[in-house]
């Protein structure tokens, strides 16, 4: 898993449908997110700090938490399936942990009220991320073809012995 940070909102240009833009701690990779327009102003809210004058859902939620004296410990993006993302909140109480089916969007709106890490499996990002830094991402991708070019299979057995027990 990678943990991801909301970069911000962002309007599809054609479609002017709300993105929610997680991106990783290196800001190599982004992965966007196709949401709704009322999970967009949540999100916004929160990367704001605004306080309603009254709890709107996400708040409400976040309240429940607190009154059950529970903590929202983490979000994993788990999973794609048809161009549809899966989320789950894992939820703490004491030694006790549960994990709540979520939409990611309002897995993030929770998460971001308070402040709890935003995790990404591997497959979805190599699924559905977009890269962020191409030169970087070419600087590896040729160091790692110099390196493959240059091994020998001396230097593997050196560093990890011929397999023999």
């Amino acid at each position: 898993m990678i943990e991801m940070k909301v970069a911000g909102i962002a309007l599809d240009a054609i479609t002017r449908s709300p993105i929610v833009l997680l991106k990783d701690a290196s800001d190599r990779r982004a992965l966007p997110i196709y949401i709704g327009q009322e999970q967009a102003r949540a999100i916004m809210g929160a990367l704001e700090n605004q306080k309603p004058p009254r709890p709107l859902t996400h708040d409400l939620i976040v309240n429940i938490l607190e009154a059950w004296n529970m903590a929202l410990e983490r979000v994993i993006i788990h999973s794609l399936q048809k161009d549809t993302f899966y989320a789950v909140l894992i939820v703490k109480q004491g030694d006790v942990k549960k994990e709540i089916d979520a939409r990611p969007s309002d897995a993030i709106a929770v998460a971001l009220r308070t402040n709890a890490p935003i995790w990404v499996m591997e497959e979805v990002i190599a699924d559905a991320s977009i890269p962020v830094d191409r030169d970087a991402d070419e600087a590896e991708q040729e160091a790692f073809r110099e390196f493959i070019s240059n091994i020998r299979p001396e230097d593997l057995i050196k560093r990890f012995g011929n397999g023999e027990m």
